[in-house]
């Protein structure tokens, strides 16, 4: 008897002593690359991604679309749900510690050979004095049963933490949508009003055509032009109204992505048309590259993804390990119901302790671990990514500001110019020392370039609101 334990003990330590000398290391995960120190070699630390949204953007009824769409919109809704379910996983990988206690009750009926073992003895054997035992036996079970992964190598609080790191990251993704939502409704609301601004200049071209054209019809009543003058500013007319309603569809498809970033069906907006022109952009502070690494969300999230891949390895490692099981029972149990209830004589009990490891065919734990230190390297890369994405946007940004506001200057000049040309061509074209053609050129050039002026204006708007957001600013 002493042999045959000291053989038990001797395989169960040799199987343990094995499966733990063959688990595989992890995988080398590449180091990762530092970013520049600066932007343009500016050394500043203030950031204007730590400004609330709401000190950001100065127009009021800007401000209370952000508010409702952040309320409302059908994508933060759904991340709200992600956050969720990655919360109820960490309470799952947690309730997983502890053990696992159930109460119920059992019924069943057994019969045994008469030629084995158990089938002798029965025969024989008096169930109650001068009664053997039947043929068919009930049994009747009431009572509580127990079992529990008893966590020694620390696997299922790797997994525990890895579910927890993945929770935090679903809060990050959160964050980044609404930072996206944000400047997304910011841009949109700046659409509008630039196209209220365009439709303005346009309104005002037709009617201004529709008076030279009256002016134009007089003068070749008077033959001073040809029915070829009429014909011409009957033309520009007509087109100018053509682009009229091209300005009106875009207005109602903006209102219609502002209505269902709001999460609500097509309504008018009350929005400030002199907002645009009338206002200056928001001088942005860039901070320093490191920043990045707290505020943009992304980066974050790809960080904690990182951490949670880190903590799946070390569960995949573990699984290497043997398993301690303890599984317990106590309750009452008899063959016949009257008898359930009497004691001590129909309590019963059992504990068992099960301590197992894989020792032959691996592979499919092998497999596993593998993928999970795949996915690590995956989300080093995607950490990567992250920073070297925001580092671009930031540095694109910052000169598409600049160069911006270089084009705004230019195209101001320009447009001061070419209205001063209409009226010259005009005062020319009615003492006969131009003709019509030129009139209509500098109408045309004018026109252009006073829509292009709104257009760059909304473009500078929009670049701050872009930068703003790739310094992870708009979700705090």
């Amino acid at each position: 008897m002493n042999l045959s334990k000291k053989i038990l003990a001797t395989l169960v330590c040799g199987s343990i002593i094995y499966a733990g000398c063959k688990v595989p290391s992890a995988i080398q995960v590449p180091a990762l690359k530092n970013a520049p120190g600066t932007y343009n070699n500016s050394k500043d630390t203030i950031n204007s991604a730590d400004i609330n949204w709401k000190d950001f953007f100065n127009d009021k009824k800007l401000a209370a679309i952000i508010d409702t769409a952040i309320i409302n919109n059908p994508d933060v809704a759904i991340t709200l749900q992600e956050i969720e379910i990655a919360r109820n996983r960490v309470r799952a990988r947690n309730s997983e510690l502890y053990p696992n206690v159930t109460a119920g009750g059992a019924v069943g009926i057994e019969k045994v050979g008469r030629y084995t073992s158990q089938g002798a003895g029965d025969a024989s054997a008096e169930i109650t004095p001068g009664k053997i035992v039947p043929e068919h036996l009930p049994d009747l079970y009431l009572g509580l049963r127990t079992s529990w992964e008893v966590d020694i190598w620390g696997k299922l609080r790797s997994a525990k933490k890895a579910a927890f790191a993945k929770y935090l990251g679903s809060i990050e993704g959160k964050n980044f949508v609404v930072t996206n939502l944000v400047a997304e409704v910011a841009n949109t609301y700046y659409e509008l009003v630039a196209l209220d601004n365009q439709l303005e200049i346009i309104r005002e071209s037709i009617q201004l055509q529709k008076n030279q054209l009256e002016i134009v019809k007089v003068q070749k009543q008077a033959a001073v032009v040809t029915e070829l003058a009429v014909k011409q500013f009957e033309a520009q007319l007509y087109n100018a109204q053509g682009a009229e309603n091209e300005i009106l569809q875009k207005i109602a498809e903006s209102e219609n992505k502002l209505n269902f970033l709001l999460g609500r069906y097509p309504q008018k907006f009350d929005r400030d048309t002199t907002a645009l022109l009338a206002q200056v952009p928001n001088l942005v502070k860039e901070g320093i590259p490191s920043q990045l690494l707290k505020n943009r969300p992304d980066i974050k999230q790809a960080e904690l993804e990182l951490l949670a891949a880190k903590w799946d390895v070390k569960t995949a490692q573990m699984e290497f390990y043997p398993s301690l099981n303890i599984s317990a029972a106590l309750g009452l149990q008899a063959f016949k119901p009257n008898y359930l209830f009497r004691m001590p004589e129909s309590i019963a009990y059992s504990l068992l302790g099960d301590l197992a490891g894989p020792i032959i065919n691996r592979q499919a734990i092998i497999a596993e671990f593998k993928t999970a230190s795949a996915y690590q390297v995956e989300a080093m890369y995607e950490y990567q990514k992250a920073i070297l994405n925001g580092y671009v946007e930031v540095s694109n940004e910052l000169s598409n500001i600049n160069n911006l506001g270089n084009i705004y200057s230019f195209k101001l000049k320009e447009v001061e110019t070419l209205t001063k040309s209409v009226d010259i061509s005009n005062d020319l074209f009615k003492s006969a020392r131009a003709n019509y053609l030129e009139v209509l050129t500098a109408q045309r050039d004018a026109l252009a370039s006073k829509l292009e002026l709104i257009d760059i204006k909304k473009q500078q708007f929009n670049a701050v609101t872009g930068i703003y957001k790739a310094l992870g600013g708009g979700w705090k």
